[in-house]
């Protein structure tokens, strides 16, 4: 079974776990900014260490609705290309998908640029 430990990695850029990444397994990310209450949730699909995570997603505004989310790391001239596919918006928001993407959008906008800066900073050290 593949687990990856995201509290000393995840956390930095993306939400604090309630519990290891495990492949297979329900998954809970937290709201660090607020009151640490639960974010968006779902399901473990599949991890490729170096290669690919793939799980399954909501939010509260879904109403359980899931979405999926992939994850997939390629080698690339000067470094590693990160691809990010967000799938199934259409389908589980509605006549709300154009705001559901417009919010999810900003938010992984938000995530890479932190992803980003800590991608930095390993470099740097």
């Amino acid at each position: 079974m593949v687990v990856f430990d995201p509290k000393d990695k995840l956390a930095r850029w993306f939400h604090p776990a309630e519990e290891d990444l495990k492949e297979g397994a329900d998954y809970t990310l937290l709201d660090q900014h607020g009151d640490m209450s639960r974010i968006c949730w779902g399901q473990v699909l599949e991890m490729r260490p170096h290669d690919s995570l793939v799980y399954t997603f909501t939010v509260k505004p879904l109403n359980g609705a899931m979405t999926t989310v992939r994850w997939t790391l390629e080698d690339a001239a000067g470094g590693t290309r990160l691809t990010l596919a967000h799938e199934g918006i259409e389908q589980a928001a509605g006549e709300a998908a154009f705001m559901m993407l417009s919010a999810l959008d900003a938010g992984w906008d938000q995530h890479f640029g932190r992803l980003r800066q800590e991608a930095k900073a390993l470099v740097e050290a």
